[in-house]
């Protein structure tokens, strides 16, 4: 990881170890003014693009703890399990695959217990923190349980996945929706997982936000879209070790739908996905990848499941991915709670599959802010697409007095109207334009002598640091017009 960006991060106020004033607790962390800022504008753009793909999808929010057999149904209370690993000597645990990641650098995630303990023993490998003899290696259920209630407390968890509280609404969701499929139904909430060993910041966290979009069809229906003719020639960058595709290739869709066996609904979402990444984020087409997950490393009920990964300071990264779930959702919850959750559509009756759009909100966020950090000289710079940087533009006047502070107010107050704006009149002009670099700020707008005489103001690009003299009447029409280039 960056090096930079924790102590950035924290001077900047966007993100830092949640109660910081004790010692913070692992796993655990708070945003700031400026991470909240830009975590809802990241989030503001998922839910406009992707809700915008069908006048069908729409948005809810479900309770962060739920019932015990939720959890029975969708299989978490006997399968969602780490491999843990633990020192003999000093008691450090950590992930049994994570450990070898780090000594043998390959990948080892989906191997079984007793296949993890095999390979440890081969290459005789010690605690990475004392040199002590490990334990055989063991697994750990990942969900937080609560009692909930007094006298006789029910048992629940919170929620590992928002998935789940889409899961049992939908019976109610598609009939208050007029019975219609496709539907979606997205969730933006936080999400809770007991990891054995937290690690790279906002990478792996134990409370943390996920943005999904769970899609509901009829499975019959799944080798064919309606809009597919839209994207059928945009190429798709793909990566996939189970096909023998050892290097980043760019594919049009219509191809990966013959060469990679893969229906068009599936399809097509992906390339919605990378539109929302390359066109909306502006990420580097470079950095971006999908990556198939070998049979081993995806979930039994995944049929289809390929990951979103940017490329960071080390190496690809899973921010989101996409995962054809069938109806293994819907049926455990009919078999648990003995609710029916068929429907009738298209002349028959039948259980509706699920196509799922997942997504860490934290891990884009942080993806962003590594993607962004630039060095240029004495230049700290956060380089964020101008969509999601917490503040839009920065008014300065060039010094507090002869009037500029009160002409700046003015500038300020008008600009609020349609931008999310900072006041500054602290410290030297160079040192103000320094600080909104290292909070990404796209425009600064200094308030000058000249600007008392014609009503113009200077507005300094972040990117290239020129300059250039706008009416204060043109302002906010210039300063959007900068914002679609």
């Amino acid at each position: 990881m960056a090096p930079d960006i924790e102590e950035i991060a924290r001077r900047r106020g966007f993100f830092f170890r949640s109660s910081e004033i004790y010692g913070g607790m692992s796993g655990f962390y708070d945003y700031g003014p400026l991470g909240t800022l830009m975590k809802r504008k990241w989030e503001g753009l998922w839910k406009g693009f992707f809700l915008g793909l069908d006048e069908n999808f729409y948005e809810i929010e479900t309770a962060d703890i739920m019932p015990e057999p939720v959890f029975v149904a969708s299989g978490h209370v006997q399968s969602f399990v780490d491999p843990v690993v633990k020192c003999r000597k000093c008691g450090f645990a950590e992930r049994a695959d994570h450990i070898l990641e780090d000594v043998l650098e390959e990948k080892f995630e989906g191997l079984s217990p007793q296949q993890l303990d095999e390979i440890i023993k081969k290459h005789n490998l010690k605690c990475p923190k004392c040199g002590g003899t490990l334990h055989e290696v063991g697994i750990l259920n990942m969900m937080f349980p609560i009692n909930v209630g007094v006298d006789k407390p029910a048992k629940a968890y919170l929620r590992p996945e928002t998935a789940q509280g889409v899961y049992v609404n939908f019976p109610r969701a598609f009939e208050v929706m007029r019975k219609k499929l496709p539907l979606g139904m997205a969730i933006i909430g936080k999400a809770y997982r007991n990891e054995i060993s937290p690690r790279n910041l906002l990478i792996r966290m134990r409370e943390f936000t996920q943005a999904e979009l769970q899609i509901f069809f009829n499975p019959k229906k799944i080798v064919k879209h309606s809009k597919f003719g839209e994207v059928k020639d945009y190429p798709l960058r793909i990566y996939s070790e189970e096909k023998k595709i050892r290097f980043t290739q760019e594919m049009p869709c219509s191809l990966v739908v013959e060469d990679q066996n893969l229906p068009e609904f599936y399809v097509y979402h992906m390339a919605k996905i990378q539109q929302f990444y390359l066109d909306i984020l502006k990420i580097d087409p470079k950095k971006f990848r999908f990556r198939e997950l070998s049979e081993e490393e995806r979930a039994f009920y995944n049929k289809y499941h390929w990951d979103v990964e940017l490329e960071l300071s080390d190496g690809f990264r899973e921010v989101g991915g996409i995962h054809y779930r069938t109806d293994h959702d819907l049926a455990g919850h009919q078999k648990v709670s003995k609710q029916d959750m068929s429907v009738f559509a298209d002349g028959e009756k039948f259980v509706p599959h699920v196509l799922e759009l997942s997504f860490g909100v934290d891990r884009n966020v942080f993806a962003l802010m590594e993607l962004s950090l630039k060095k240029d000289g004495e230049r700290t710079i956060f380089s964020f697409p101008r969509l999601v940087s917490p503040y839009d533009v920065a008014v300065f006047p060039l010094v507090s007095k002869d009037k500029l502070p009160e002409r700046s107010r003015k500038v300020f107050e008008m600009l609020k109207k349609n931008f999310v704006v900072f006041y500054d009149e602290s410290g030297s002009i160079g040192r103000r334009y320094a600080r909104q670099d290292e909070a990404g700020t796209p425009f600064c707008v200094t308030v000058d002598h000249q600007t008392l005489d014609d009503n113009t103001v200077t507005v300094r690009d972040r990117d290239t640091t020129k300059q250039a003299r706008i009416a204060v009447d043109e302002l906010a029409e210039k300063i959007a017009g900068m914002f679609s280039l």
